[in-house]
């Protein structure tokens, strides 16, 4: 299999910058890709995160779609509801096709009680609902990898233990007062059961990245559920040099329910052809481990590990049709 002579598509990007040159990177290596907004305090103010969506879809409408968001932060207004229901009802109208909710729902935020407030709150109800009705897709990063109630020496991938080592705000191990990583995954999971037909995808593995079996059984029990492979490729790559097998015996009998994405993202004023380099780099690194056997290392895990040769067909799916099954992008631009 050819990279660039190959259709794919990336759904987990950030376009927080007005310089093109990712989506140009996207284009020299036949890419289409997904910008998410998120309500993430580093992130622009939402309004800013949508006017940036619209301008590369104006300037790149052949190759890029955005996800909308909402934000809790007016959460204690009695008219939030509507209010925010409003604001993605908005974006819907201006060409969004979904939207990506973020971990400060069961990671900041708190309710009237002081309780955090979680996936499966019931005043969120009615949001997901009204994006059920409209047809679009909810994409969720609720929780974190499961390194993130370990200490760092304990972390089993390298990006992890630098990112909450950044940010240890996020580093659930230093803050057991918060909710556990089982209780994320079990709001996770009610919030599926309430809305069994709602088109689900499960950013970064849906948080259940350290077991293909474990993530196995989650995709058996919710058949709307699919997950992307966002910034957790390391975590498959990890689990490869234990048991390459059963891996690659994974991501064949799933093949239908596994989505590309990387979490790519572009701020400010960037150097573009860094960005152009690191994101070509990334794709190229990926499709080697999915597409070749190759024996390969990388800065995330410790040591070598072998590439899956998984089948075209599986490849094809993984990168191209299962994102359009489960986001319906504009591809007929």
């Amino acid at each position: 299999m050819i990279f660039k002579k190959s259709k794919k598509i990336d759904t987990h990007t950030h376009h927080n910058s007005e310089s093109t040159a990712l989506v140009d990177a996207a284009v020299e290596s036949n890419f289409y890709l997904l910008t998410v907004n998120v309500d993430v305090p580093t992130y622009p103010p939402l309004p800013e995160q949508v006017r940036l969506s619209l301008l590369h879809k104006s300037k790149n409408p052949a190759h890029i779609d955005f996800l909308s968001t909402f934000s809790l932060e007016n959460w204690s207004d009695p008219n939030w509801v509507e209010q925010e229901i409003e604001r993605i009802k908005e974006t819907f109208d201006q060409g969004a096709i979904g939207i990506k909710i973020w971990k400060n729902i069961g990671m900041t935020y708190k309710d009237e009680k002081g309780d955090f407030i979680m996936a499966d709150h019931p005043r969120l109800e009615p949001i997901f609902q009204f994006v059920q009705d409209q047809g679009k897709t909810l994409m969720a990063h609720l929780g974190e990898p499961k390194n993130c109630w370990l200490p760092l020496e304990e972390m089993t991938v390298n990006n992890d233990r630098t990112y909450f080592k950044e940010y240890p705000e996020y580093h659930m191990y230093l803050h057991p007062e918060y909710p556990s990583y089982e209780q994320q995954v079990e709001a996770r999971d009610n919030l599926l059961e309430k809305f069994p037909e709602i088109r689900f995808v499960g950013a970064h593995l849906g948080s259940v990245e350290w077991d293909v079996d474990e993530l196995a059984k989650r995709l058996d029990r919710f058949p709307n559920l699919a997950v992307d492979m966002a910034a957790r490729i390391g975590h498959l790559q990890f689990q490869s040099q234990k048991d390459r097998e059963k891996v690659r015996n994974f991501m064949i009998s799933y093949q239908d329910r596994l989505i590309y994405g990387t979490d790519l993202g572009i701020s400010g004023i960037p150097d573009s052809e860094r960005v152009k380099t690191n994101a070509i780099a990334t794709w190229e690194a990926d499709w080697s481990y999915f597409v070749t056997d190759q024996l390969m290392e990388n800065r995330v895990i410790d040591g070598s590990f072998q590439g899956l040769k998984l089948p075209k067909e599986v490849i094809d799916k993984i990168y191209f049709h299962n994102a359009v099954k489960w986001f319906r992008p504009n591809l007929s631009k």
